[in-house]
């Protein structure tokens, strides 16, 4: 996601969103580098240096299969959320804004004759995506470290200081606390260069917004508020907020509730509708056996998360019109380009972000992209390959979308049937300090570890809202 901060023009966006492929491709370098070595003696030496960084970002003793084995279900599904995410974000990026619509070769979208073709460039670049010079999964094996990116890290923060803080829903104030401790501050100096705005600081549009704000004394939910944030409308709060729902399964009540400033820290209007949605679904979808999800049983929950929508609302009609648009058995690619047709062009159901003018006619905008996921959600059919490659095509911020759904479907897939489906092991460790700061172990931490904390948080908002769960937790 380009970062726009306030008052930022089309060519400073564009300039800091340049250098987010730049370091992603320098990444991708060390990171053929380092798998091109052949010596035995090398290999065994960084076998070693994992082994040594692996230990967990929480001052426990590292996860092992003795402790928690992979078949320990829950477990399992914590370990596919992560990795389900991470393959979904990563693969997004070589696509991510390559095609917004409008005229010229970003207006042109992609089709599904466009998998394992070669990449093209972004509208903030004039070469394709130095991460994969094609349209293909991105993967990492188990001697790499898969980073961190906007669509994981904040969602990190927010369950690495639950767990912490031992509470069941964060505070204002304690979301204040954990950014600015984590968040590098882009006026001073960052290890990750600067330029135009600041120094990089790996943060985006709203989130950007709302920091800033974080640092002059201000608290959610003024940080989004539009007397403050302008940009509380973008994507910011739908992709770092997911995981508000696997911490109160079956429950989206009590989901909602504990993630009700989270969403409100950089979210505000439709965008805290469209991050409630997502959070309702993970909620619902954290309720089903392991394994993959019928289509009739995704169609269930996502009808059961839109009614949690106002019937006036523009996410309800994105919803209704898609849903609508699966149902007559369209093509997905008809579908998407309906979309923008509907509501870039003709600015359908209330949806005016092109009236507005803004760079690239809004295409960070919450409900564009909202709009895209859903075409992922429904044709994909709950399978997760098939809408990742969807989400990854359908255009816009592509990364986010595939990671939403990756995150959700690697969670009733479990770890263990991911690499099944793609035939062979992945990379179980994950680097926050890629994006963020502060924590142990120089960031290194592995999805095992961070299963562990998600089940312990959700242990204890199970316990905190325990007469809620009696009440109204989904049977």
């Amino acid at each position: 996601m380009g970062r726009m901060g306030i008052g930022s023009t089309a060519l400073q966006i564009a300039h800091r969103s340049t250098d987010k492929k730049q370091r992603n491709g320098g990444e991708k370098t060390a990171r053929m580098t380092l798998t091109s070595q052949t010596l035995l003696p090398i290999v065994s030496a960084f076998f070693v240096v994992i082994s040594l960084l692996a230990q967990p970002a929480v001052g426990e003793s590292a996860c092992d299969a003795n402790e928690t084995p992979i078949s320990d279900v829950r477990s399992d599904q914590w370990q596919g959320f992560w990795l389900g995410q991470s393959i979904g974000n990563w693969t997004g990026l070589v696509t991510e804004m390559d095609k917004i619509g409008g005229d010229g070769e970003h207006g042109r979208f992609y089709t599904r004759e466009d998998w394992g073709m070669p990449d093209r460039p972004a509208i903030w670049s004039e070469t394709p995506s130095d991460i994969s010079s094609s349209i293909d999964f991105v993967l990492r094996g188990p001697i790499e470290i898969w980073g961190a990116d906007d669509d994981t890290d904040i969602e990190y923060l927010y369950l690495w200081t639950l767990y912490h803080q031992q509470v069941a829903k964060l505070t204002p104030l304690q979301i204040r606390e954990a950014w600015i401790r984590h968040i590098y501050d882009e006026s001073q100096p960052t290890p990750y260069g600067k330029d135009q705005l600041g120094y990089q600081n790996f943060l985006w549009v709203s989130n950007q917004s709302a920091h800033t704000l974080m640092l002059e004394g201000q608290l959610p939910p003024e940080t989004a508020h539009p007397d403050n944030n302008p940009h509380g409308d973008m994507i910011d709060a739908q992709l770092t907020t997911e995981i508000f729902g696997l911490l109160a399964p079956g429950a989206p009540h009590v989901a909602l509730d504990i993630a009700h400033y989270p969403i409100r820290t950089a979210g505000y209007g439709d965008a805290v509708l469209v991050s409630e949605f997502y959070v309702i679904m993970h909620a619902l979808a954290a309720m089903e056996p392991r394994g993959q999800l019928p289509p009739e049983r995704l169609n269930h929950i996502a009808i059961a998360a839109r009614q949690y929508l106002p019937d006036d609302s523009v996410p309800a009609a994105m919803f209704d019109f898609v849903k609508r648009q699966h149902a007559a058995g369209l093509p997905w690619e008809a579908t998407r380009d309906a979309i923008y047709q509907r509501y870039q062009v003709e600015q359908r159901d209330g949806y005016d972000v092109t009236s507005r003018g803004l760079y690239c006619n809004g295409c960070f905008a919450a409900g564009i992209n909202f709009a895209a996921s859903l075409v992922s959600l429904f044709y994909g059919e709950g399978d997760l390959q098939e809408t990742l490659k969807i989400a990854v095509l359908a255009g816009w911020d592509a990364d986010n979308p595939a990671a939403t759904w990756g995150g959700l479907l690697g969670y009733t897939l479990g770890r263990k049937a991911i690499e099944g489906q793609f035939g062979q092991s992945l990379s179980d460790q994950f680097n926050i300090h890629r994006t963020r700061r502060g924590f142990p172990n120089d960031g290194i931490d592995s999805f095992c570890n961070m299963a562990r904390m998600g089940i312990k948080v959700s242990q204890r908002v199970k316990a905190t809202y325990h007469a809620e769960y009696q009440a109204k937790a989904v049977k």
